[in-house]
């Protein structure tokens, strides 16, 4: 028996391209395994931001309620296993090498991209657990994802902004269409994306599904409000909760995740929500690593993300009046609206990396895009870690780092600290 590492790389190897669209592959050696219904109840999100967070939300809560749950997200941060949860638990090691013995056999001379044998391995983990839920995260796009191989009960979208144009189309009505290929006939829709492009209405009549929109779209029939600092609020045509408490998490995801399960018609309790919703928070998603001076991890990655990150940075900086110097260490992917990204961020202070790898960019190439905008204190460096030390040793106490760009860009501050 190989090790999860050389499994890994072994996976990384055998296909002749990292990102493969198309399900013929991966439904035939799924058919093989007979993991196409891995639970009795199944949830698939995609979207362009907010998958993540709206997996941990629907999971907390279901835990809470007494179900088993398993997860399967992606990227990773730090381990692999990261990408399998099964009641709030990783999946060891030994787990997900059984799963690729069995797949390596079963597929014969049908080759697998990386995410096709982690979603299959997923599956085979699932169903061997003998779970009640499901919540799958879609990859990249929805339609030709490998985990639209399973049909979903429940299929959730949480935003639609403009990435990934290169495989999804460069238009939100393209792009739209792609995720709502999770959609199946006759299943239950949920939409967090407060402006719905056409392409969606379209698909989920095609498919004659049970559409459920947020406020302020047309038709809407569900809503959520934030009343102050400490509660929210959520309405739909089942449900009415006041007094939610507030989350570590974009506020609209959890809604959304709060929809889903008001549509599923699955036994919650209005305690199991709250509880949950009082532990759901996730790595890399506006998370404070570091105090004296003060760093924060975040995932954000395109403008929508950017937004969102702007933002709550501006609501910190207001609370905390003696911050002297914001300080962002940023790396990117140079399929990623670098230009875009970087206008919608402030600071005082920037750090480029360099990221490797065929898909990572040059600090120099984000470094030009921060010049336009005629901001002076621009560095560049080699690797993240280098940037990253650069910011922890010109920082005062009083000062923020902020660590953005990537999923590459936090895993790498990630590991640094944890083997600090």
């Amino acid at each position: 028996m190989s090790s999860l590492a050389t499994w890994l790389h072994y996976l990384e190897q055998i296909h002749p391209k990292t990102i493969e669209l198309g399900l013929d592959r991966v439904t035939r050696v799924a058919d093989k395994l007979s993991v196409l219904k891995p639970a009795p109840f199944v949830f698939t999100v995609a979207g362009t931001n907010g998958k993540g967070t709206t997996c941990r939300a629907l999971e907390m809560i279901l835990l809470e309620a007494g179900f088993k749950v398993g997860v399967y997200s992606s990227p990773h941060l730090i381990r692999y296993t990261e990408r399998v949860r099964i009641n709030n638990q990783e999946c060891p090691d030994v787990g997900h090498v059984n799963a690729f013995e069995q797949i390596e056999t079963a597929r014969h001379d049908i080759s697998l991209t990386y995410f096709e044998y982690s979603t299959l391995a997923a599956l085979l983990l699932f169903k061997q657990a003998n779970l009640d839920v499901v919540i799958l995260e879609v990859g990249l796009g929805g339609r030709l994802d490998a985990t639209n191989i399973v049909d979903a009960d429940v299929a959730v979208i949480t935003s639609i902004a403009l990435d990934h144009t290169d495989y999804l189309g460069n238009t939100r009505e393209s792009i739209g269409r792609e995720k709502a290929g999770i959609f199946k006939p006759q299943c239950i829709a949920v939409v967090g994306e407060p402006d719905i492009p056409h392409t969606i209405y379209d698909v989920a009549h095609q498919k004659h599904v049970q559409l459920h929109c947020c406020q302020p779209n047309q038709d809407y029939d569900w809503q959520y409000q934030q009343d102050n600092h400490h509660s929210w609020q959520f309405r739909s045509q089942s449900s009415h909760y006041d007094n939610l408490p507030m989350v570590k998490i974009p506020l609209a995801n959890a809604a959304t995740a709060l929809a889903a399960l008001s549509y599923s018609r699955l036994a919650i309790s209005e305690k199991s929500i709250k509880n949950g919703l009082m532990k759901t928070e996730l790595t890399g998603r506006f998370q404070i690593i570091r105090h004296d001076p003060m760093v924060i991890i975040d995932v954000a990655h395109n403008p929508h993300a950017a937004t969102y990150l702007q933002k709550q940075l501006q609501i910190l900086r207001t609370s905390q009046p003696n911050t002297k110097k914001l300080r962002l260490v940023i790396g990117m992917l140079k399929d990623k609206d670098i230009a875009s990204t970087v206008q919608i961020l402030s600071a005082d202070a920037w750090y480029c990396a360099t990221l490797y790898g065929e898909r990572g960019t040059d600090a120099s190439e984000i470094a030009k895009h921060i010049h336009i905008r005629g901001d002076q204190t621009i560095q560049r460096f080699t690797s993240v870690e280098h940037a990253f030390k650069q910011a922890i040793h010109d920082a005062d106490k009083n000062d923020i780092i902020v660590v953005c760009g990537s999923f590459h860009t936090v895993s790498d501050v990630l590991n640094l600290v944890a083997n600090e």
